[in-house]
């Protein structure tokens, strides 16, 4: 009988082919696992209320500090919380939130955007793609009510490589300046109280919102005249 020693090569090889097996295996499984929304952190959706009362600053040498909901109280307004302003994802999706800008200046719409954090000349490089007014989110509210970050998984996520492809093709650029892990959103808010009529969420590194899904909350919005006052 012959049988198989420790000291064998054949033994030895088959015991690195198994290995190798195994690691292709768990290999495949993790990213296949990392290409669904099994592990995405689930947004929880923002109550009016909620927005209203965050405090944002303007980015002025002398800033001044107001309340969140004067900035849709009479017309409505659609406001982009920017992951962050350097990334070249957040880029593009700022020029095709511009690309909207002369559809909402005909609406009576305003369009602005909120950072979490001022870091060297990130918001001054960022106004070149977003040419609407930038406002400081210091508490991060606008990226709740709960925050929700994408790690390294991002890396290997086919729908990253997807969105990284379409702005590199479109001439984006960026650089590693600021954090950039908490996931962003796109809103559109109605005047007064009439509510949250669109709430975009990334689930991912450059999950744009549609930009005619924004255009069709927007026409939603009924605009405050003096005799109807505020709500």
């Amino acid at each position: 009988k012959t049988c198989l020693r420790p000291k064998d090569p054949s033994f030895f090889s088959m015991g690195m082919w198994s290995i190798g097996v195994g690691a292709v295996g768990a290999a495949a499984v993790a990213l296949l696992l990392a290409n669904t929304d099994m592990f995405l952190s689930k947004p929880r959706k923002a109550a009016l209320e909620y927005l209203e009362d965050i405090d944002l600053k303007t980015l002025e040498k002398e800033p001044r500090t107001f309340k969140a909901k004067e900035l849709w109280e009479k017309n409505g307004a659609v406001i982009m919380a920017v992951r962050r302003p350097g990334c070249f994802l957040c880029r593009a999706e700022a020029a095709d939130l511009m690309s909207l800008k002369p559809k909402l200046d005909e609406l009576g719409v305003p369009l602005y955007a909120v950072v979490k954090e001022q870091v060297k000349r990130e918001v001054e490089d960022f106004q070149p793609y977003f040419k609407g007014e930038i406002f400081l989110d210091e508490k991060k509210k606008f990226y709740g009510p709960e925050r929700r970050k994408m790690m390294f998984m991002g890396l290997i996520r086919l729908g990253v490589w997807y969105n990284s492809f379409r702005a590199w093709n479109g001439g984006f650029s960026g650089n590693l300046e600021g954090e950039g892990f908490i996931l962003g959103g796109v809103f559109v808010i109605g005047s007064g109280k009439q509510g949250i009529l669109l709430e975009h969420r990334e689930k991912e590194f450059g999950d744009r919102v549609n930009p005619l899904s924004v255009l069709e909350a927007v026409k939603k919005i009924k605009l405050q005249t003096p005799a109807s006052g505020r709500s």
